[in-house]
């Protein structure tokens, strides 16, 4: 991305305004390290790890899985990116020119609240890592003040990429993307070396159904990051290629979520209690001697870093469009001290991180599910967006429609969220419909929401699309051809 008066220098202060055709110079390949730098978790192998030991898949099964839920999730993390070449703005501040702007206030609420469990759960993940780190290095052991204060340390450090902006994100995803790829190999070779294959592939196969609940599970992560998509593709030109997009979406995460959900599977038969422990980071050190695991926690711990970095930097956004008049980096610092303060609860209190990781995930898709499904339908008979009509919260805002609020939009959301809690189970809620059906029992609530959602916005009558407002003399400058890629 070439600098601008508002991404020079260390800080962005852009915010959730549209970005002018003659700032937006980015290339669609930058979203390949963003991508990848979004899945850099060990809790992908965790969840491997699951499918083993939860869901009894043999290790072809595992690899239907772990090619399935990236492809899924983020080829619509792709898609709702077009939209940012579009209108050159946020996800949540595009999403006015659906919901109305005081409509928008709806998910745009939802979105931002489930945001911060995805950042706490990150957070205490960071925090782990840091504590096995200290552990195996130094033999301290972690206890509550410890717990505390390595939490509070990643908050800060998260605090500080996300507050500097895009440019801060996206060079860190680029160097991490290097360390990540190098150090995956040396983690690969180890198990290819060390691993009993026989008891790999003589594991039994399990049913066509746990297939549906491993992609139903590992997907709903990439969903979490669908509304934040047009954030980081803002900047490209109208004229970027929008298969690119997509292609460099799946691309980033899919050469993350394969190999990483495929060590955990194979590392759960040699290791099953992996699928349960309560710390989800601690394993590797038992597992990889040191010298594989110090350098492989550390590069977790920066992607860790880097996925709250990417969550904290969209939330700002939304915060904005909920009404925070305060800078992007300010609106960063209310879900920092969020997280910190959920994530000490966590550490401190309870007793079984995955099974209260995958509880939220399945809470989480379907919460972020309901727009994703309005949103997308209504991006097939929307190509432009109205940059100074959403910045205009008043009446005289192009997408003020009905009192605010557009009633189609606003009534499949609902419906759709209604719909798809009642086809979601988990531990901590179970919806009426969600038991003795394939898409409540196996984890795809996510997938009926936005099918509901999409389906009713598409019939429901919607007020016209109005054609943009003529942008000022010499706001609009086609990019060149060379950028598309």
């Amino acid at each position: 991305m070439s600098k601008t008066a508002e991404t020079e220098g260390a800080l962005e202060t852009r915010g959730i305004e549209q970005v002018p055709d003659r700032e937006r110079t980015a290339r669609t390949r930058e979203l390949f390290p963003t991508w990848v730098g979004a899945n850099i978790s060990v809790l992908l192998l965790t969840m491997g790890a699951s499918l083993v030991v939860a869901y009894h898949l043999n290790f072809w099964q595992a690899l239907v899985v772990a090619v399935a839920a990236p492809a899924v999730s983020y080829g619509l993390v792709g898609f709702i990116g077009i939209a940012g070449k579009r209108g050159g703005a946020p996800g949540m501040a595009l999403s006015r020119a659906v919901f109305g702007q005081r409509g928008n206030l709806l998910p745009g609420a939802l979105i931002w609240v489930a945001r911060w469990g995805w950042e706490t759960i990150n957070a205490v993940t960071g925090a782990y890592a840091v504590l096995t780190i200290l552990k195996i290095c130094f033999g301290v052991r972690g206890n509550g003040v410890l717990d505390l204060v390595t939490l509070l340390v990643f908050v800060i450090a998260t605090f500080a990429i996300s507050g500097l902006g895009i440019t801060a994100v996206q060079k860190c995803n680029k160097y991490a993307t290097y360390l990540f790829g190098l150090f995956s190999v040396l983690v690969l070779g180890y198990l290819v070396v060390d691993t009993d294959w026989s008891a790999v592939f003589g594991h039994s196969a399990g049913s066509t159904a746990s297939v549906i609940t491993g992609v139903g599970m590992i997907a709903a992560g990439g969903v979490s990051w669908i509304p934040t998509a047009p954030d980081f593709t803002r900047y490209l030109p109208r004229t970027a290629s929008s298969r690119a997009i997509v292609g460099h979406s799946v691309g980033g995460a899919g050469i993350v979520v394969l190999p990483m959900v495929l060590m955990g599977a194979v590392m759960a038969v040699s290791t099953p209690d992996l699928a349960s422990a309560a710390d989800p980071v601690s394993f590797l050190g038992e597992i990889l001697p040191i010298w594989i695991a110090v350098p492989y926690l550390l590069i977790a711990l920066i992607g860790m870093l880097l996925i709250n970095s990417m969550s904290m930097y969209s939330a700002g956004f939304t915060a904005q469009t909920l009404g925070f008049k305060v800078p992007r980096h300010w609106a960063v610092s209310v879900n920092a001290v969020i997280s910190l303060a959920f994530g000490g609860v966590l550490m401190l209190v309870a007793t079984s991180f995955m099974g209260s990781f995958i509880a939220f995930l399945s809470l989480l898709a379907v919460a972020f599910s309901a727009w994703v499904g309005v949103f997308g339908a209504d991006m097939l008979r929307r190509t432009e967006y109205d940059g100074r009509a959403m910045a205009d919260t008043t009446r005289t805002s192009a997408y003020w429609y009905r009192g605010g609020f557009s009633p189609a939009a606003v009534a499949a959301w609902a419906i759709g969220l209604a719909a798809g809690l009642m086809f979601t189970t988990s531990d901590w809620f179970t919806g009426p419909l969600a038991r003795g059906n394939v898409i409540g029992e196996y984890g795809l609530g996510w997938v009926a929401t936005i099918v509901v959602s999409g389906l009713l916005y598409l019939v429901l009558p919607k007020p016209a699309v109005a054609p943009p407002a003529a942008p000022d003399a010499g706001e609009r400058a086609e990019a060149p051809e060379a950028l598309m890629v």
